[in-house]
């Protein structure tokens, strides 16, 4: 059954990325995305970023004079029909690959792009993913290894937390967030009294809130995908579970302050991307998708648009459309939004493809994410 699915997903992924609309006059970029499974929250955000940027930018005269082409493949949250998806999008020379979003996801693919010297533009945030060697992986969000420190400063500083119960989901994505989130609670002398492990998809958390209580931490923190992180909260609030809860840019998105409902409120952490953020550029891009697509976007959604300009701003420094000048040319480019306005905040990426821009401490008040503080650069 498995190998079945995989070869509907590259027998799809061979029609849609093999069509003749492909050819040498316009920039192929693959969106490899979760659009069904457990992602299809995320992905469907990220894919809609991209259409709009990309309609922008093909209105604007396309890159480098070319119109930009943006097939989408679902991966259906699996990283093995990822991976698939991928390799069969590297047969028709892309310019670049935009996702997947899944950590997991991105690991099984990210060899492929390695391999074909294509720079492979992504969503994932698992921390020890830029630390792989490879010259071709970008984010577009920070990685666990960046936000990570700036929560535990928070929770030292801000909350003056001196104990913390974790719970986090048992994937790629939850796993790196939780061994990166120990790792600085412990350096700055703060307990972990709970260390708890939940499953992606989880519908129930009765046991694990029970489980929270009896900890009696100081502060929690919860790292799951948005729907558990909705149902979490909500069993929280159900059983009158009054700590702080604290998070990352996932825990305070849209999509989980929806399904949350007013449990989510008072829910507070660090956000890297958020159209709530005090920048009227953001904000302008937040009400375009909304009117474009009737629903407010989360970070993912934003992610996906600036994974567009990411591009477009790397050809026009390399002066061609060459995947691998392309990323040799995002290697230590900081893009600025006075030149390149799509990219919405001064953004800067190293010699690893790890991301630095300003980032947000914030707080849902109301059924809204309200930002209490925006945090500078790492490096100015």
């Amino acid at each position: 059954m498995q190998f079945s699915k995989l070869a509907v997903t590259a027998a799809a992924a061979a029609m849609v990325l093999g069509s003749p609309a492909f050819a040498q006059n316009s920039v192929l970029l693959p969106v490899i995305i979760e659009l069904s499974g457990g992602g299809a929250t995320v992905g469907n955000n990220w894919k809609n970023g991209v259409e709009l940027a990309a309609a922008e930018v093909n209105a604007a005269g396309g890159i480098l004079g070319k119109k930009v082409e943006i097939p989408a493949v679902d991966t259906q949250t699996n990283p093995g029909v990822a991976r698939a998806a991928i390799q069969r999008a590297l047969d028709d020379k892309p310019v670049a690959i935009l996702g997947p979003i899944y950590s997991g996801s991105v690991k099984a693919s990210m060899q492929l792009t390695a391999d074909a010297e294509v720079p492979q533009i992504m969503g994932g945030e698992a921390g020890d993913l830029t630390a792989q060697g490879s010259k071709y992986i970008f984010r577009t969000s920070f990685g666990q290894n960046i936000s990570m420190p700036k929560l535990a400063n928070y929770l030292r500083d801000g909350e003056k937390a001196k104990s913390v119960a974790v719970v986090f989901v048992n994937n790629d994505f939850g796993k790196g967030g939780r061994d990166a989130i120990i790792k600085e609670l412990n350096s700055r002398n703060i307990k972990v009294v709970a260390d708890l492990s939940t499953e992606a998809g989880q519908a129930d958390f009765a046991a694990d809130v029970i489980k929270l209580k009896s900890a009696n931490a100081d502060a929690i923190f919860i790292y799951l995908n948005e729907e558990e992180s909705a149902r979490f909260l909500r069993e929280a609030k159900k059983q009158g579970l009054n700590k702080p809860m604290i998070g990352e840019t996932t825990l305070l998105g849209q999509k989980v302050i929806d399904l949350a409902g007013d449990a989510a409120n008072g829910v507070k952490g660090h956000v890297g991307l958020t159209v709530d953020a005090p920048i009227p550029a953001v904000q302008e891009f937040g009400r375009k998708f909304q009117a474009k697509f009737n629903y407010k976007p989360d970070h993912n959604g934003l992610k996906g648009y600036i994974s567009v300009y990411m591009v477009k701003a790397a050809a026009e420094k390399a002066g061609k459309l060459d995947p691998k000048a392309i990323a040799a040319a995002l290697h230590g480019l900081t893009i600025s939004p006075d030149k390149m306005p799509g990219i919405l905040m001064e953004a800067s990426w190293d010699n690893t493809g790890e991301i630095d821009r300003i980032s947000f401490l914030a707080e849902v008040k109301d059924g809204k994410q309200v930002i209490t503080q925006t945090l500078p650069k790492l490096k100015n």
